[in-house]
């Protein structure tokens, strides 16, 4: 199930403006991302040779897909990888993602990032040196032109300097994540071919440019290197195997499905089109429409199929699930956890199912879920919501104002969750882990309204 939030990201797109910050999104512009336990399972199994070449616990680098059509990856925040549905959507194979992700990690463990904003820093004092030169010049002059000849050179030479700086760093990069790819025994061929769809973007006006081109600066000899590369490495002529091609077809698939205009997802994948993926997207548009008529028998057929599929008992049940018929799509989520129970995305989508049954016998099993869920993944504020709700109902309110005071930390909610906080500290018994918890969540909030 394909979810979409929103977080306040300032902060990390000024990260992510590899080039210069100037290039960032403005201040308070909110970055969409998504979740969805195929396609993040799906680039974890591309990550995770890539992860394990570069010497890191792929468990401890958070990838996080941002909604944005834009072709677009960058690193962010220490060991946090971001990747744009546009890039996932626009590459044809997954060599060409596995490329970009050994790219990335090249930055990650060169500490580009860090590196950068003590570049800017250096490159701003630069800047306010030739404020007061400008100012100085006008002074003894008394002409603007001065001034202003003064502030275009210094402009030019910081622009300069953080250019030098950043293909400084992309060639690093490249060569850093080329050596991973062999380490892996992966073929570097996507990364050169992603080169190709950059080649083509520089050809762009900038306006029309994806931010990936603008961030991430290409250069011939970048792609020289690239190539040499390919030409000597023993793994170029080894391509992944056809079930890794499928999985980047059912992605892409999915994320078309899910994102694009429904008129244009059955264009791009008609009727005559039989394949998996083809069925699969088509799937989703006719749910989103909403036609269960069409879209149930396409997903059954899916399954027909593909019986030990867990994506497609999901979309099942989020069909059944979000067109009012909660019973109906029980047996779907609970066969989708049955068939992966360590995923913190599913444990959540059936608990939620279970709890909008009404069902009393139902709220025990939901909230042992969503406690399953909340270990198993970090970044779920649903489960800690459905928590509250699910030990609202069990007249249990010192813990579900413990969750409230969790989710409304999570969420930025910060007096809220003081409040709520407050309520759990009164009701949770004296030394329990749970009143600990509340507590620690109060301290967090407090020291956050702080600043």
């Amino acid at each position: 199930m394909i979810r979409r939030f929103a977080h306040l990201a300032a902060t990390l797109a000024l990260a992510a403006a590899l080039v210069s910050p100037a290039l960032a999104q403005p201040s308070g512009e909110r970055m969409s991302f998504i979740r969805d336990a195929e396609i993040e399972n799906t680039i974890r199994l591309y990550a995770t040779p890539i992860f394990d070449a570069a010497g890191f616990n792929p468990a401890d680098i958070d990838v996080f897909l941002v909604n944005d059509s834009r072709l677009n990856a960058f690193v962010a925040g220490g060991l946090n990888l971001f990747l744009n549905t546009g890039l996932l959507v626009r590459a044809d194979t997954p060599e060409q993602v596995i490329g970009v992700i050994a790219h990335e990690t090249g930055h990650i463990v060169g500490g580009h990032l860090a590196r950068l904003e003590e570049a800017f820093r250096d490159a701003t004092k630069n800047g306010w040196l030739q404020y007061v030169l400008a100012a100085a010049a006008a002074v003894a002059t008394k002409s603007g032109d001065a001034a202003t000849a003064v502030m275009s050179g210094g402009q030019q030479l910081t622009q300069a300097t953080l250019l030098k700086f950043s293909r400084v760093q992309e060639s690093a990069a490249d060569q850093a994540g080329l050596a991973y790819l062999d380490r892996a025994g992966i073929s570097a061929t996507g990364l050169r071919d992603f080169f190709a769809i950059l080649r083509d973007q520089e050809l762009l006006v900038v306006q029309r440019q994806d931010p990936y081109i603008r961030t991430h600066p290409l250069t011939e000899e970048r792609i020289q290197t690239v190539e040499a590369h390919v030409g000597k490495s023993p793994f170029s002529d080894k391509a992944l195997g056809p079930e890794y091609q499928e999985l980047q077809a059912r992605m892409r698939a999915k994320l078309r499905g899910f994102l694009d205009p429904v008129p244009r997802v059955l264009r791009q994948y008609p009727e005559k089109d039989t394949s998996l993926e083809a069925r699969y997207a088509r799937a989703i548009a006719y749910y989103r429409k909403p036609d269960l008529r069409n879209a149930l028998p396409l997903i059954d057929g899916l399954i027909a199929e593909r019986p030990d599929d867990p994506y497609f008992h999901e979309l099942r049940g989020q069909m059944l699930f979000e067109n009012a018929r909660i019973i109906d799509s029980l047996p779907s989520y609970l066969r989708a956890v049955e068939l992966l129970p360590n995923n913190g995305l599913l444990r959540t989508e059936l608990a939620h199912a279970m709890l909008e049954t009404g069902e009393p016998s139902l709220i025990a099993p939901a909230i042992e879920h969503l406690e399953d869920a909340r270990r198993l993944d970090t970044r779920l504020p649903l489960a800690l919501r459905l928590l509250a709700v699910g030990y609202g109902r069990q007249e249990d309110f010192g813990m579900s104002a413990r969750y409230s005071a969790e989710f409304a930390l999570k969420t930025g909610k910060i007096d809220d969750a003081i409040g709520q906080a407050d309520k759990a500290i009164r009701l949770l018994p004296a030394g329990s882990v749970a009143r600990r918890q509340a507590e620690d969540i109060k301290q967090e909030a407090e020291n956050l309204k702080k600043g």
